[in-house]
């Protein structure tokens, strides 16, 4: 998190990485309980995203 209320939170352009993004301060919206509900109250789920679009992140985030 920025020390200072006013500062802008950096954006995570290019990294996929959870673990980085949360221990290097990068803005993230936490979906966690929205994914959470997508994994266990669904048999099935298909996400269809465009390229660059947080595929990776979101895979990244539920391995964590």
């Amino acid at each position: 998190m920025a020390d200072n209320p006013l500062t802008p939170l950096k954006l995570p352009l290019g990294l996929a990485d959870f673990v980085q993004i949360v221990e290097k301060g990068f803005y993230y919206a936490d979906k966690t309980r929205l994914l959470y509900e997508l994994a266990n109250k669904h048999k099935q789920s298909f996400l269809s995203r465009p390229r660059r679009f947080g595929k990776s992140l979101l895979v990244s985030t539920l391995a964590t």
